[in-house]
């Protein structure tokens, strides 16, 4: 008994027959691969590029400050004499100023950024939030230069005559509040320093706080948390990796900040335990002395205080960067 195979009712695909679409798919198909390969190279050089920028920066202070360090070896950033008439230049207190007067604007601007976000997110009501954002972002906008002018006419007089007499009278006994009220110094320089990186870490932590799930505050509600609970366990407790963030970005802006730091720190290279003394800092140095630089010598311990500020100021975010994984890992350890 012969049985016939049935006899297919499509006709066997030839290449011929595929449909419009899917030839029209498998001849842009090279197009499609090579604009992703090119996609794919255009961002890698785009990345590679800001890595280059760092390194060219920093090979171009070194070009130009081996003659000083040639000179001083590594006792550069140990030394604290800064004399232009004979020759003998050092960076210890510019150092000194650039790191105390940084410190000074994070314990004040900190807290006063995270409350300041707290309050905008957890907090205030609808019709308040738009303009205080405003504001703190009109802070932001404010140059540097106006800052200091405000601070050197304003701000230092109020300083000299009102609070640094009362921080003295309180805590005169210790170091830190002790000798001559001069009114620009160091502490003013860190004030101004602090007005400065507020509206950053403002507007950032306020981001971050905004991101924060509603599950967390609901969760916590739920359990019969009150409002300030729910703040400090369900919102500051998950977001505080990014509230560090903003702190370190802070910071950043403090260490590199020129003009109103100039005008209100007193600019002199000295090291001194008070606050209440004049200081100096990396930038201001730069700023006030490139001009008068009449020698090779001089000018190039300028470019080798740029380049300890440029070293500095990688130090301090690969220690933040360092801290920040060092919490990631207790967090899930």
């Amino acid at each position: 008994m012969n049985f016939t195979a049935p006899q297919s009712a499509n006709p066997p695909d030839d290449g011929h027959a595929l449909p419009a679409a899917r030839r029209s798919s498998v001849s842009l198909a090279p197009f499609s691969r090579f604009g992703d390969q090119a996609f794919e190279w255009i961002t890698l050089i785009m990345a590679f590029s800001v890595v280059f920028l760092i390194v060219g920066v920093g090979v171009e202070l070194w070009t130009h400050s081996r003659l000083a360090i040639g000179k001083f070896g590594l006792n550069f950033f140990i030394r604290s004499d800064w004399d232009p008439v004979t020759e003998q230049f050092g960076a210890l207190p510019f150092i000194y100023g650039t790191l105390v007067s940084s410190a000074i604007a994070l314990l004040i601007a900190v807290p006063l950024s995270i409350a300041t976000a707290v309050f905008l997110t957890e907090l205030a009501p609808l019709w308040i939030r738009a303009p205080i954002v405003s504001l703190v972002e009109m802070l932001a906008a404010i140059p540097s230069v106006i800052l200091g002018l405000w601070g050197i006419f304003v701000m230092v007089p109020w300083l000299r005559v009102h609070l640094f007499p009362l921080l003295q009278s309180a805590f005169g006994w210790t170091p830190l509040f002790s000798g001559p009220i001069y009114g620009v110094s160091m502490l003013a320089g860190g004030i101004i320093v602090a007005i400065m990186i507020l509206p950053i870490i403002t507007s950032i932590s306020r981001e971050i706080l905004s991101s924060v799930p509603d599950l967390q505050r609901e969760a916590a509600y739920g359990l019969g948390a009150t409002r300030w609970e729910v703040t400090r366990i369900a919102v500051l407790s998950y977001a505080r990796r990014g509230l560090f963030g903003a702190a370190i970005l802070g910071l950043g802006r403090a260490l590199g900040e020129t003009m109103a730091v100039t005008m209100v720190i007193g600019n002199r290279p000295e090291i001194s335990a008070s606050l209440l003394a004049p200081g100096y800092t990396l930038a201001s140095v730069i700023a006030n002395e490139f001009a008068e630089a009449t020698t090779d010598m001089y000018l190039q311990a300028l470019f080798a205080i740029g380049l300890v500020l440029f070293l500095v100021t990688i130090a301090v975010n690969l220690l933040a960067q360092l801290l920040l994984k060092t919490f990631a890992e207790g967090e899930h350890a």
